[in-house]
């Protein structure tokens, strides 16, 4: 978009913004644009305009006035066929239809000056065009133009001629023009001209692959038919030029480490020259002279002269290592053990680095062997051996023990030989050793040798099943390892005081004990001695008791010793039993009835006693009562009682008879018995039991209950006062006695042997009597128990009359 056109749109969006807008009370006056001839000014709309005046006076000079006359629609216009560079005074009236003035405003304004012309137009940059233009008065600054065939728009000011139009396109057409510009504005174009801008220059790329030569390369230029390159040595002031329509060029036979500064353009078709471009650039320096090295101490100096165009120079070994310096020397460290050095020194500047040097050979101390390492077949006897050190004439071996003894080996080959004796420790270090001088310390090996076995070992049985072991320290040894081997178990302490204690060994068992020294380097020495030893007889095993009488038993066992004696002890309160064998049970007698024992036993062997079984209880079976006394109390039942037997909780007393038997069991020392036959003969035995269920069988002499008492007793009125007692016995053999009780008088009658009646005279009647017929024991004694009957005698007269039974009446 052009200025002007910009103007415009400004103009009617003025125009807009004032119709819409209501009239003030005085017009106001504004300059919009200026030229060398002519003003465009603005105003605003006044109320009842009927057309504007525009007036523009010169300020200052004797030149006429201009004016032009508007609408009064008008908000904008220009005044023409003014003079460049002068101040206006523009008025602005605003008029009625009568021409009569309503308002009006004024204002100051320049022109701009003079239209400047152009004299040569030309291009030496494909950038730029240089324009040579007229001066005009009054210009504070000029404005260059340049237009493209495409379209594109390019404005330059400058203050004063030639100017230079710059950005523009390589090789394009452009339409130039010049304004003047002052404070007022700029003034109309000058008539144009056509101008080509010059091709672009190459943009050249330098460098030198050697100390002779360099390389020249460029990329081709759009519409170059040619190029021209112009090389000079630095310091000096001859120049080579050369035409080419190639893109690379190579320049050879150059000093070595020189500054060449080349410059190159490029020719159009019309053998018009574009820009130009200056390169400058360094040739490679010259190889350095000879080389030296020096060893010092754990790092290389090496040394070379100086030469011409070098930066600096580095120092390379086919190691790897190397060091710069832009001296004549520098230092490669830290050496490297073991080294074949093959020394170059390269100089280096802004091109690279120039061709190595001819190479120095240098050889470094030896390295230390990487490992070392202890073979000790035969104890007592080790050979230390290292790894092969390329580059090595000899080697030394240092063996120092722990106590200070050294030994000192010079060898050719990897092995050296010395005594080493158990329990101690052996540091070992290899040397190398060249012409260089000897390699650095390298890795001590710490070789300890097995500890020493102890020569004095005590063993002793402590217990039955624990074998105390006490030995002499030795040396070298860190912690102890005391085994014991048995047949089918392995026992093992490990401790670091000379003593250890084997539990929970087998009894009855041999044992193979060997202490083992041991250290945290070497672990233990396997080849010490054993010692055998025995273990105590095992425990009698299961006891158990079978009484075989009230005074005797068998004792019993199991037990898995061989030729072991055994021993029984059985102790009471008050006595001690004991019985020997070399089997499994043994017998004990002279026991005392009632008591309780502890029975134990234990082995015996030429090693020692064993421990002691469990204890287990005895108790023998109680004591018989030493008395017994059975006593009828009725014809039925009798009461048996007794005196305390040792040892029994509770008996049970039987009679027994063909005819039947009696029991009864009791915690008391008697019994009372029933269901007695009368007139049978009885065994009397007595069952003593202890509280643990012991039982002991005692007899006494037998007992014979009382004969029966008679049945069926009557009486019978007899003449003269007498009564005839009559009664029914079960046996014949029997004597009886029948005795009456009365309340005034008693009566007895015995019959003779076997009879059953009897008479009693003189009987006193009137009487009641208690009856009672009663059997005689074998002692003459009567039988107290038998029943009695009442019978009431009656008088008759003075004699007995009637005899009534009354009834039978208990017991007294």
């Amino acid at each position: 978009m052009q200025p002007k056109d910009f103007r415009t749109i400004i103009l009617f969006a003025f125009v807009g913004i004032v119709s819409q807008s209501a009239a003030g009370d005085d017009i106001n006056l504004a300059v919009f644009t200026v030229t060398s001839k002519s003003l465009t000014v603005r105003w605003s709309k006044y109320s009842g305009a009927s057309s504007y005046k525009i007036t523009a006076t010169p300020k200052n000079s004797p030149e006429a006035s201009a004016f032009v006359q508007f609408s009064g629609n008008s908000v904008m216009g220009s005044v023409n066929s003014l003079f460049p560079n002068t101040i206006y005074v523009v008025e602005v009236e605003a008029m009625d239809n009568a021409l009569n003035v309503l308002s009006s405003a004024e204002v100051e304004e320049i022109t701009a000056p003079e239209v400047p012309m152009i004299e040569h137009a030309y291009s030496k940059q494909s950038d730029s065009i240089t324009v040579e233009f007229s001066a005009v008065s009054g210009a504070s600054s000029y404005i260059l133009r340049a237009e493209s065939v495409a379209g594109e728009v390019s404005e330059t000011p400058v203050s004063a001629s030639p100017g230079t139009a710059l950005h523009l396109q390589p090789y394009t057409d452009y339409v130039l023009s010049v304004m003047s510009v002052n404070s007022g504005g700029r003034s109309q174009p000058s008539l144009p001209v056509e101008v080509k801008t010059v091709v672009a220059a190459p943009e050249l790329n330098a460098t030198s692959p050697s100390n002779s030569t360099i390389l020249l390369s460029w990329d081709q230029v759009e519409h170059a038919v040619l190029y021209t390159l112009c090389i000079i040595m630095e310091g000096s002031d001859t120049r080579v030029k050369l035409n080419t329509t190639n893109t690379s060029v190579a320049f050879t036979d150059l000093e070595p480490g020189t500054t060449y500064c080349i410059k190159g353009n490029a020719w159009d078709p019309h053998s018009i020259p574009g820009d130009d471009f200056t390169v400058c650039q360094i040739t490679r320096p010259p190889t350095p002279g000879p080389v030296q090295v020096m060893l010092t101490s754990r790092d290389m100096t090496v040394y070379w002269d100086t030469i011409h165009g070098a930066d600096r120079f580095l120092a390379l070994s086919t190691t790897g290592q190397n060091c710069t310096s832009p001296d004549s020397h520098c230092v490669i460290s830290p050496l490297s053990c073991g080294q074949n050095h093959s020394i170059t020194v390269t100089a280096i500047n802004q091109a690279g680095p120039s061709g190595p040097s001819e190479p120095e050979d240098f050889l470094t101390f030896p390295c230390p062997p990487e490992s070392i390492w202890v073979e000790e077949l035969v104890p007592g006897n080790c050979t230390v051996l290292w790894s092969e050190v390329p580059w090595v004439d000899y080697y030394k071996a240092f063996v120092k023990r722990d106590d200070g003894s050294e030994e000192l080996c010079n060898t050719t080959s990897n092995t050296c030989d010395y005594h080493c004796e158990c329990g101690f420790t052996y540091f070992m270090n290899v040397f190398a050793y060249n012409r260089a001088g000897s390699s650095p310390p390298g890795h001590v090996l710490n070789y300890t040798t097995i500890p020493c076995c102890p020569e004095d070992v005590s063993i002793s049985l402590v217990s039955t099943e624990t074998l105390e072991i006490t030995w002499s320290p030795v040396r070298g040894a860190e912690v102890y390892e005391t085994k014991a081997a048995g047949m089918s178990d392995l026992i093992h302490c490990n401790d670091t005081a000379p003593i250890c204690a084997l539990s929970d060994l087998k009894c009855n068992s041999r044992y193979s004990v060997v202490v083992r020294p041991c250290s945290e380097l070497r672990g233990c020495n396997s080849t010490c001695r054993s010692h055998t030893e025995e273990t105590a007889p095992c425990t009698p095993q299961n006891l158990s008791i079978t009484q075989t009488n009230v005074s005797c038993v068998n004792v019993s066992w199991s037990a898995s010793n061989e030729q072991a004696n055994y021993t029984v002890n059985v102790v009471g309160r008050t006595d001690s039993h004991t019985c020997h064998s070399t089997g499994t049970s043994c017998q004990v007698s002279h026991l005392l009835c009632g008591s309780t024992y502890e029975v134990s036993a234990f082995a015996s062997t030429s090693v020692g006693l064993s421990l002691p079984s469990y204890t287990i209880p005895l108790e023998t079976g109680p004591c018989c009562p030493p008395s017994l006394t059975v006593s009828q109390v009725t014809q039925a039942m009798t009461n048996v009682t007794w005196s305390v037997a040792t040892g029994a909780q509770s008996y049970i007393t039987s009679l027994t008879s063909p005819r039947g038997s009696a029991k009864c069991h009791t915690l008391d020392p008697h019994c009372l018995m029933g269901c007695i036959t009368c007139g049978t003969n009885y065994t009397v035995s007595l069952e003593a039991i202890s509280s643990m269920g012991h039982k002991s069988e005692c007899t006494y002499h037998g007992f014979s209950s009382s004969a029966c008492c008679p049945s069926s007793v009557k009486l019978y009125r007899m003449t003269n006062n007498t009564i005839h007692v009559y009664w029914r016995s079960s046996a014949n053999l029997n004597n009886y006695t029948a005795d009456l009780y009365g309340a005034n008088s008693n009566y007895t009658c015995t019959p003779p042997p076997g009879g059953n009646s009897c008479d009693v005279s003189e009987i006193m009647c009137g009487d009641v009597y208690t009856v009672v017929v009663a059997p005689l024991s074998h002692d003459g004694t009567k039988i107290k128990f038998c029943p009695k009957r009442m019978y009431s005698v009656s008088c008759s007269g003075s004699n007995v009359g009637m005899v009534i039974y009354r009834g039978k009446r208990s017991v007294d």
